[in-house]
Protein backbone atom coordinates (compact mmCIF):
# COMPACT_ATOMS: atom_id res chain seq x y z
CA UNK A 1 0.00 0.00 0.00
CA UNK A 2 1.29 3.76 -0.76
CA UNK A 3 0.84 6.24 1.88
CA UNK A 4 3.44 8.58 -0.02
CA UNK A 5 2.67 12.08 -1.01
CA UNK A 6 6.03 12.18 -3.24
CA UNK A 7 9.10 10.66 -2.44
CA UNK A 8 12.02 12.61 -2.83
CA UNK A 9 15.34 10.14 -1.25
CA UNK A 10 18.36 12.54 0.34
CA UNK A 11 21.47 11.74 -1.49
CA UNK A 12 23.85 9.93 0.74
CA UNK A 13 27.36 8.82 1.07
CA UNK A 14 28.31 5.11 1.74
CA UNK A 15 31.59 3.21 2.77
CA UNK A 16 32.49 0.11 1.15
CA UNK A 17 34.99 -2.75 3.00
CA UNK A 18 37.91 -1.34 0.90
CA UNK A 19 37.42 2.01 1.53
CA UNK A 20 36.02 3.39 -1.61
CA UNK A 21 32.71 5.51 -0.81
CA UNK A 22 30.22 5.78 -2.93
CA UNK A 23 26.96 8.40 -3.78
CA UNK A 24 23.77 6.05 -3.01
CA UNK A 25 19.57 6.70 -2.17
CA UNK A 26 17.01 4.74 -0.64
CA UNK A 27 13.55 4.48 -1.81
CA UNK A 28 9.94 2.63 -1.14
CA UNK A 29 8.40 0.36 -3.27
CA UNK A 30 5.27 -1.06 -2.78
CA UNK A 31 4.24 -4.59 -2.22
CA UNK A 32 0.85 -6.24 -3.80
CA UNK A 33 -1.72 -6.98 -1.15
CA UNK A 34 0.21 -6.25 1.73
CA UNK A 35 0.67 -3.10 4.12
CA UNK A 36 3.77 -2.61 4.33
CA UNK A 37 6.25 -1.49 1.93
CA UNK A 38 9.97 -2.43 1.01
CA UNK A 39 13.02 -0.11 1.16
CA UNK A 40 14.83 -0.46 -1.79
CA UNK A 41 18.75 0.95 -2.42
CA UNK A 42 20.22 2.55 -5.50
CA UNK A 43 23.65 3.14 -5.54
CA UNK A 44 24.57 6.28 -7.80
CA UNK A 45 28.75 6.23 -8.47
CA UNK A 46 31.53 6.12 -6.96
CA UNK A 47 32.57 10.27 -5.44
CA UNK A 48 36.07 10.24 -7.38
CA UNK A 49 33.88 9.85 -10.76
CA UNK A 50 30.92 12.47 -9.64
CA UNK A 51 30.10 15.22 -7.76
CA UNK A 52 27.11 15.50 -5.45
CA UNK A 53 24.92 18.26 -7.73
CA UNK A 54 25.65 15.56 -10.25
CA UNK A 55 24.46 12.26 -8.48
CA UNK A 56 20.96 14.41 -7.46
CA UNK A 57 20.70 14.93 -10.73
CA UNK A 58 20.96 11.01 -11.69
CA UNK A 59 18.69 10.62 -8.56
CA UNK A 60 16.27 12.50 -10.12
CA UNK A 61 16.38 10.29 -13.45
CA UNK A 62 15.79 7.43 -11.92
CA UNK A 63 12.70 8.49 -9.78
CA UNK A 64 11.51 9.93 -13.29
CA UNK A 65 12.10 6.71 -15.63
CA UNK A 66 10.65 4.57 -12.99
CA UNK A 67 7.70 6.50 -12.05
CA UNK A 68 8.41 6.19 -8.75
CA UNK A 69 6.18 9.16 -7.65
CA UNK A 70 3.27 8.53 -10.17
CA UNK A 71 -0.59 7.30 -9.92
CA UNK A 72 0.73 4.08 -11.74
CA UNK A 73 3.15 2.96 -9.33
CA UNK A 74 0.85 2.88 -6.99
CA UNK A 75 -0.21 -0.91 -6.32
CA UNK A 76 -3.79 -1.41 -4.59
CA UNK A 77 -3.49 -3.30 -1.01
CA UNK A 78 -6.07 -5.57 0.16
CA UNK A 79 -7.54 -2.85 2.83
CA UNK A 80 -10.69 -0.98 1.53
CA UNK A 81 -12.97 1.11 3.10
CA UNK A 82 -15.11 -1.37 3.74
CA UNK A 83 -12.31 -3.22 6.14
CA UNK A 84 -12.12 -0.24 8.35
CA UNK A 85 -15.16 0.58 8.68
CA UNK A 86 -15.56 -3.08 10.20
CA UNK A 87 -12.23 -2.49 12.49
CA UNK A 88 -14.03 1.18 13.72
CA UNK A 89 -17.57 -0.97 14.36
CA UNK A 90 -15.92 -3.52 15.94
CA UNK A 91 -13.39 -2.98 17.95
CA UNK A 92 -12.71 0.72 17.99
CA UNK A 93 -15.70 2.57 18.75
CA UNK A 94 -16.71 0.07 21.77
CA UNK A 95 -13.45 0.84 23.41
CA UNK A 96 -13.37 4.49 22.30
CA UNK A 97 -16.70 6.37 21.80
CA UNK A 98 -19.72 7.33 23.91
CA UNK A 99 -22.62 5.55 22.70
CA UNK A 100 -24.31 9.29 21.74
CA UNK A 101 -20.75 9.70 19.57
CA UNK A 102 -20.76 6.01 17.72
CA UNK A 103 -24.82 6.57 16.82
CA UNK A 104 -24.20 9.89 14.89
CA UNK A 105 -21.39 8.12 13.03
CA UNK A 106 -23.09 5.02 12.41
CA UNK A 107 -25.32 7.13 10.80
CA UNK A 108 -23.24 8.53 8.48
CA UNK A 109 -22.12 5.34 6.98
CA UNK A 110 -25.24 4.09 6.80
CA UNK A 111 -26.94 6.97 4.99
CA UNK A 112 -24.15 8.30 3.19
CA UNK A 113 -20.31 6.60 2.89
CA UNK A 114 -20.67 2.83 3.15
CA UNK A 115 -22.64 3.31 -0.59
CA UNK A 116 -19.85 4.80 -2.35
CA UNK A 117 -16.81 3.98 -0.82
CA UNK A 118 -16.88 0.10 0.85
CA UNK A 119 -15.22 -1.29 -2.30
CA UNK A 120 -12.01 1.46 -2.73
CA UNK A 121 -8.85 0.69 -1.85
CA UNK A 122 -7.70 2.66 1.20
CA UNK A 123 -4.96 4.43 -0.38
CA UNK A 124 -7.21 5.71 -2.96
CA UNK A 125 -8.67 7.44 -0.98
CA UNK A 126 -6.99 11.13 -0.91
CA UNK A 127 -8.24 14.90 -1.54
CA UNK A 128 -9.01 14.47 -4.73
CA UNK A 129 -11.38 11.57 -4.82
CA UNK A 130 -12.95 13.49 -2.09
CA UNK A 131 -13.83 16.46 -3.59
CA UNK A 132 -14.71 14.49 -6.25
CA UNK A 133 -17.44 13.05 -4.18
CA UNK A 134 -18.64 15.85 -2.04
CA UNK A 135 -19.77 17.95 -5.36
CA UNK A 136 -21.83 14.87 -6.01
CA UNK A 137 -23.83 15.41 -2.53
CA UNK A 138 -24.10 18.63 -3.14
CA UNK A 139 -25.94 18.26 -6.34
CA UNK A 140 -28.09 15.61 -4.02
CA UNK A 141 -28.47 19.06 -1.83
CA UNK A 142 -26.65 18.39 0.97
CA UNK A 143 -25.27 21.14 2.95
CA UNK A 144 -21.39 22.06 3.15
CA UNK A 145 -22.24 22.04 7.22
CA UNK A 146 -23.69 18.00 6.77
CA UNK A 147 -21.03 17.34 4.27
CA UNK A 148 -18.51 18.27 6.96
CA UNK A 149 -19.48 16.42 9.55
CA UNK A 150 -19.92 13.48 7.58
CA UNK A 151 -16.36 13.73 6.11
CA UNK A 152 -15.24 14.23 10.06
CA UNK A 153 -16.88 10.61 10.86
CA UNK A 154 -15.02 9.34 7.27
CA UNK A 155 -11.58 10.41 8.80
CA UNK A 156 -12.03 9.04 12.35
CA UNK A 157 -13.02 5.94 10.62
CA UNK A 158 -9.66 5.74 8.12
CA UNK A 159 -7.36 6.98 11.13
CA UNK A 160 -8.50 4.42 13.67
CA UNK A 161 -7.18 1.59 11.61
CA UNK A 162 -3.59 3.21 10.69
CA UNK A 163 -0.48 2.95 12.49
CA UNK A 164 -0.03 6.59 12.78
CA UNK A 165 -3.47 7.28 13.48
CA UNK A 166 -4.00 10.04 10.46
CA UNK A 167 -6.43 10.57 8.32
CA UNK A 168 -5.42 10.42 3.93
CA UNK A 169 -6.54 14.01 3.43
CA UNK A 170 -7.48 17.16 5.74
CA UNK A 171 -10.37 19.22 5.41
CA UNK A 172 -8.18 22.14 4.45
CA UNK A 173 -8.10 20.85 0.70
CA UNK A 174 -11.66 20.62 0.28
CA UNK A 175 -12.89 22.47 -2.79
CA UNK A 176 -15.87 25.05 -1.49
CA UNK A 177 -16.10 27.93 -3.01
CA UNK A 178 -15.74 31.08 -1.44
CA UNK A 179 -18.80 32.28 -1.34
CA UNK A 180 -19.74 29.41 0.40
CA UNK A 181 -17.17 29.72 2.83
CA UNK A 182 -18.47 32.82 3.63
CA UNK A 183 -22.32 32.07 3.84
CA UNK A 184 -21.49 29.52 6.22
CA UNK A 185 -19.06 31.87 8.38
CA UNK A 186 -22.77 34.38 7.74
CA UNK A 187 -25.21 31.62 9.20
CA UNK A 188 -22.70 30.81 12.39
CA UNK A 189 -22.86 34.15 13.43
CA UNK A 190 -26.46 34.42 12.96
CA UNK A 191 -27.69 30.95 15.20
CA UNK A 192 -30.14 31.43 17.33
CA UNK A 193 -30.02 32.79 20.81
CA UNK A 194 -32.25 33.88 23.30
CA UNK A 195 -31.69 36.92 25.73
CA UNK A 196 -32.73 36.60 29.72
CA UNK A 197 -36.20 38.86 29.00
CA UNK A 198 -36.97 36.42 26.13
CA UNK A 199 -36.69 33.09 28.28
CA UNK A 200 -38.86 35.13 30.77
CA UNK A 201 -41.44 35.54 28.07
CA UNK A 202 -41.33 31.95 27.08
CA UNK A 203 -41.40 31.09 30.66
CA UNK A 204 -44.42 33.16 30.72
CA UNK A 205 -46.15 31.31 28.08
CA UNK A 206 -45.58 28.15 29.10
CA UNK A 207 -47.46 28.81 32.28
CA UNK A 208 -50.68 30.01 30.52
CA UNK A 209 -50.50 26.52 28.38
CA UNK A 210 -53.51 24.79 29.31
CA UNK A 211 -52.09 21.64 27.40
CA UNK A 212 -49.30 21.03 30.09
CA UNK A 213 -50.06 19.82 33.69
CA UNK A 214 -49.65 22.09 36.43
CA UNK A 215 -46.40 20.15 37.80
CA UNK A 216 -44.88 19.85 33.97
CA UNK A 217 -45.26 23.68 33.49
CA UNK A 218 -43.54 24.21 37.07
CA UNK A 219 -41.13 22.05 35.59
CA UNK A 220 -40.41 23.45 31.82
CA UNK A 221 -40.68 27.18 33.48
CA UNK A 222 -37.74 26.24 35.87
CA UNK A 223 -35.24 24.38 33.03
CA UNK A 224 -35.74 27.25 30.91
CA UNK A 225 -34.98 29.50 33.30
CA UNK A 226 -32.14 28.14 34.63
CA UNK A 227 -31.09 27.00 30.78
CA UNK A 228 -30.91 30.56 30.14
CA UNK A 229 -29.13 31.96 33.81
CA UNK A 230 -26.80 29.10 33.88
CA UNK A 231 -25.73 28.06 30.04
CA UNK A 232 -25.84 24.76 30.89
CA UNK A 233 -25.98 22.39 27.91
CA UNK A 234 -29.14 20.37 28.10
CA UNK A 235 -27.84 17.08 28.37
CA UNK A 236 -26.15 18.47 31.86
CA UNK A 237 -29.28 20.25 32.61
CA UNK A 238 -31.20 16.55 32.47
CA UNK A 239 -28.57 14.82 34.56
CA UNK A 240 -28.28 17.37 37.30
CA UNK A 241 -29.06 15.94 40.94
CA UNK A 242 -30.37 17.44 43.74
CA UNK A 243 -26.83 17.49 45.38
CA UNK A 244 -25.39 19.25 42.89
CA UNK A 245 -27.10 22.28 44.29
CA UNK A 246 -25.98 24.91 46.71
CA UNK A 247 -28.01 27.58 47.49
CA UNK A 248 -26.11 29.11 49.46
CA UNK A 249 -23.23 29.02 47.52
CA UNK A 250 -25.09 29.77 44.26
CA UNK A 251 -23.54 26.93 42.41
CA UNK A 252 -24.41 24.20 40.52
CA UNK A 253 -22.15 21.10 40.40
CA UNK A 254 -21.73 19.24 36.76
CA UNK A 255 -20.74 15.67 36.78
CA UNK A 256 -23.04 13.77 34.30
CA UNK A 257 -24.78 13.88 30.69
CA UNK A 258 -27.99 12.04 29.77
CA UNK A 259 -27.14 11.04 26.66
CA UNK A 260 -30.17 11.48 24.21
CA UNK A 261 -29.31 8.75 22.22
CA UNK A 262 -29.63 6.03 24.44
CA UNK A 263 -32.80 6.91 26.54
CA UNK A 264 -31.31 9.55 28.54
CA UNK A 265 -29.00 7.32 29.83
CA UNK A 266 -26.25 9.19 32.42
CA UNK A 267 -22.85 8.86 31.98
CA UNK A 268 -19.91 10.88 31.73
CA UNK A 269 -19.41 14.88 30.46
CA UNK A 270 -18.61 15.38 26.95
CA UNK A 271 -15.09 16.37 27.78
CA UNK A 272 -12.57 17.22 30.50
CA UNK A 273 -13.91 20.89 30.89
CA UNK A 274 -17.18 19.97 31.05
CA UNK A 275 -16.64 18.71 34.31
CA UNK A 276 -16.99 22.41 36.15
CA UNK A 277 -18.73 24.28 39.19
CA UNK A 278 -21.00 27.03 37.23
CA UNK A 279 -20.89 30.19 39.92
CA UNK A 280 -24.68 31.82 39.76
CA UNK A 281 -23.99 35.07 40.82
CA UNK A 282 -25.31 38.00 38.20
CA UNK A 283 -29.35 38.92 39.08
CA UNK A 284 -30.47 36.58 36.41
CA UNK A 285 -28.39 33.99 37.78
CA UNK A 286 -29.76 34.06 41.41
CA UNK A 287 -33.26 34.72 39.63
CA UNK A 288 -33.29 31.10 38.07
CA UNK A 289 -31.68 29.77 41.55
CA UNK A 290 -34.81 31.16 43.30
CA UNK A 291 -36.71 29.72 40.85
CA UNK A 292 -35.67 26.46 41.33
CA UNK A 293 -35.51 26.46 44.87
CA UNK A 294 -38.81 26.95 44.51
CA UNK A 295 -39.66 24.58 42.52
CA UNK A 296 -37.77 21.50 44.29
CA UNK A 297 -39.61 22.80 47.41
CA UNK A 298 -38.46 20.11 50.44
CA UNK A 299 -37.21 17.59 48.32
CA UNK A 300 -35.56 15.25 50.58
CA UNK A 301 -33.84 12.45 48.36
CA UNK A 302 -30.51 14.69 47.55
CA UNK A 303 -29.32 11.74 44.69
CA UNK A 304 -32.84 12.56 42.27
CA UNK A 305 -32.57 13.97 39.42
CA UNK A 306 -34.15 17.93 39.29
CA UNK A 307 -36.06 17.00 35.99
CA UNK A 308 -37.37 13.63 35.66
CA UNK A 309 -40.33 11.70 34.30
CA UNK A 310 -42.89 10.42 37.02
CA UNK A 311 -40.97 7.25 36.80
CA UNK A 312 -37.95 9.04 38.00
CA UNK A 313 -36.14 8.77 34.56
CA UNK A 314 -34.51 11.73 32.44
CA UNK A 315 -36.68 13.58 30.55
CA UNK A 316 -36.86 13.56 26.96
CA UNK A 317 -35.41 16.71 25.11
CA UNK A 318 -38.04 15.93 22.04
CA UNK A 319 -40.86 15.65 24.56
CA UNK A 320 -39.91 18.89 25.72
CA UNK A 321 -39.42 20.83 22.33
CA UNK A 322 -42.42 19.39 21.10
CA UNK A 323 -44.67 20.00 24.43
CA UNK A 324 -43.40 23.01 25.83
CA UNK A 325 -40.35 25.18 24.12
CA UNK A 326 -41.81 24.85 20.01
CA UNK A 327 -45.09 25.78 21.01
CA UNK A 328 -43.81 28.83 23.35
CA UNK A 329 -41.76 30.24 20.54
CA UNK A 330 -44.58 30.04 17.57
CA UNK A 331 -46.68 31.84 19.90
CA UNK A 332 -44.39 34.41 20.65
CA UNK A 333 -42.95 34.76 16.85
CA UNK A 334 -39.72 33.69 18.01
CA UNK A 335 -37.53 31.62 15.59
CA UNK A 336 -37.98 27.71 16.43
CA UNK A 337 -34.84 26.22 18.09
CA UNK A 338 -33.57 24.11 20.25
CA UNK A 339 -32.52 24.56 24.16
CA UNK A 340 -29.15 25.50 22.66
CA UNK A 341 -30.35 29.22 22.04
CA UNK A 342 -30.46 29.42 25.44
CA UNK A 343 -26.57 28.65 26.05
CA UNK A 344 -26.00 30.56 23.42
CA UNK A 345 -27.60 33.80 25.03
CA UNK A 346 -25.77 33.16 28.73
CA UNK A 347 -22.78 33.40 26.91
CA UNK A 348 -23.47 36.44 25.07
CA UNK A 349 -25.03 38.20 28.37
CA UNK A 350 -21.69 37.17 30.20
CA UNK A 351 -19.55 38.60 27.71
CA UNK A 352 -21.47 41.86 27.08
CA UNK A 353 -21.48 42.18 30.87
CA UNK A 354 -18.02 42.50 30.90
CA UNK A 355 -16.94 39.31 32.24
CA UNK A 356 -13.26 37.87 31.61
CA UNK A 357 -13.30 35.51 28.65
CA UNK A 358 -11.33 33.12 30.57
CA UNK A 359 -13.85 32.88 33.19
CA UNK A 360 -16.70 32.94 30.55
CA UNK A 361 -14.98 29.90 29.04
CA UNK A 362 -14.67 27.68 32.67
CA UNK A 363 -18.58 28.48 33.33
CA UNK A 364 -19.59 27.04 29.81
CA UNK A 365 -17.09 24.52 29.58
CA UNK A 366 -15.53 24.98 26.68
CA UNK A 367 -12.31 23.53 25.60
CA UNK A 368 -11.45 26.46 23.85
CA UNK A 369 -11.29 30.70 23.71
CA UNK A 370 -12.27 30.36 20.12
CA UNK A 371 -15.13 27.66 20.80
CA UNK A 372 -16.93 30.71 23.37
CA UNK A 373 -15.94 33.52 20.85
CA UNK A 374 -17.98 31.39 18.27
CA UNK A 375 -21.04 31.94 20.85
CA UNK A 376 -21.26 35.17 20.17
CA UNK A 377 -22.08 35.42 17.13
CA UNK A 378 -24.25 38.59 15.52
CA UNK A 379 -25.41 40.72 18.50
CA UNK A 380 -29.25 41.64 17.96
CA UNK A 381 -30.07 45.26 17.30
CA UNK A 382 -32.22 45.31 20.11
CA UNK A 383 -29.23 44.20 22.54
CA UNK A 384 -26.93 47.18 21.26
CA UNK A 385 -29.52 49.54 21.66
CA UNK A 386 -29.61 48.26 25.34
CA UNK A 387 -25.71 48.60 25.49
CA UNK A 388 -25.76 52.25 23.89
CA UNK A 389 -28.15 53.31 26.18
CA UNK A 390 -26.58 51.81 29.21
CA UNK A 391 -22.92 53.71 27.90
CA UNK A 392 -24.08 56.78 26.57
CA UNK A 393 -27.70 57.33 27.72
CA UNK A 394 -27.79 60.92 28.58
CA UNK A 395 -25.19 61.75 26.18
CA UNK A 396 -28.05 60.19 23.55
CA UNK A 397 -31.15 61.64 24.71
CA UNK A 398 -29.35 65.40 24.96
CA UNK A 399 -28.33 64.89 20.74
CA UNK A 400 -32.28 63.31 20.16
CA UNK A 401 -33.74 66.40 21.87
CA UNK A 402 -31.01 69.06 20.28
CA UNK A 403 -31.87 67.24 16.65
CA UNK A 404 -35.70 67.27 17.60
CA UNK A 405 -35.68 71.23 17.96
CA UNK A 406 -33.08 71.83 15.00
CA UNK A 407 -36.01 69.93 13.13
CA UNK A 408 -38.38 71.89 14.37
CA UNK A 409 -36.74 75.28 13.81
CA UNK A 410 -35.98 74.26 10.04
CA UNK A 411 -39.54 73.35 9.45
Amino acid sequence: MSRRKGQNPKVRVGKRASGEKYYFFQYWTDLPGQEERKRQTEVIGSTSQMTKSEAERKKLEFISNVQLNSSEDIIPSSRTFADAVAYYREVFAPRMLRASTFSVADGHLKAHLESDWNGVPVEHINIDSVNEWIWKKREQHLSWVTIKNILRTMQRVLSASMKDRKPPFSQSGLAIPERDKLQMKIHSRRKVSFSWAQAKQVAEHIGKMETLGMARREQYITLFLLAAGSGLRSSELFALRVNDLDFSAGTVRVEESSDQRSAGKIGPCKNVTAYRTVLLRDPEGRAAMRRLKRFLGTATNSDALVFHTKQGNPLNENCVLRQGLHKALEALGLQKTGLHAFRRGCNRRWELAGVNPAVIRQQMGHTSAAMTALYTGEIPLDQVRAEFSKTFGSKIELLEKTEKMENEAAA
